[in-house]
């Protein structure tokens, strides 16, 4: 499973859900996170809570996979038909295009939050968080 990094944000910042994300996970093997959005979560958890991210990757065996040409082109694509300013219902942003390409790439689901990859065709876990 791909882990997205509304998924990561949520557990590092102690959301609301973040129990129950985390349940889930631990429940689940492989956990695979593409190497652009280790780095799109770090910049946002680690001014808030400097040392978590790497803390949860290592907790919980979650592999940091690398983001190659193949996964860049699926990205570029996926903003072209699903990004911000398309008129397409998903809406996504830069970040949730660089997630949707690894798991595309790697043909793994994807764990999110919120409902915009409802609006795609990448493959999900649907969890009821």
């Amino acid at each position: 499973m791909i882990v997205d990094s509304s998924v990561i944000a949520a557990i590092c910042l102690g959301e609301p859900d973040a129990e129950s994300f985390l349940d889930l996970l631990l429940d689940t093997r492989p956990l695979d996170v593409g190497a652009a959005t280790f780095a799109e979560a770090g910049v946002v958890i680690d001014a808030r809570q400097p040392g978590s991210l790497d803390r949860f990757l290592n907790a919980l065996d979650i592999e940091v996979v690398p983001f190659d040409i193949e996964q860049a082109s699926i990205a570029r694509e996926a903003y072209q038909q699903f990004g911000k300013g398309s008129e397409h219902q998903a809406q996504l942003n830069f970040g949730d295009c660089l997630s949707y390409a690894t798991a595309v790439a790697l043909e793994q689901p994807l764990l999110f939050k919120g409902g915009d990859f409802l609006h795609t065709d990448v493959p999900r876990i649907d969890a009821d968080v």
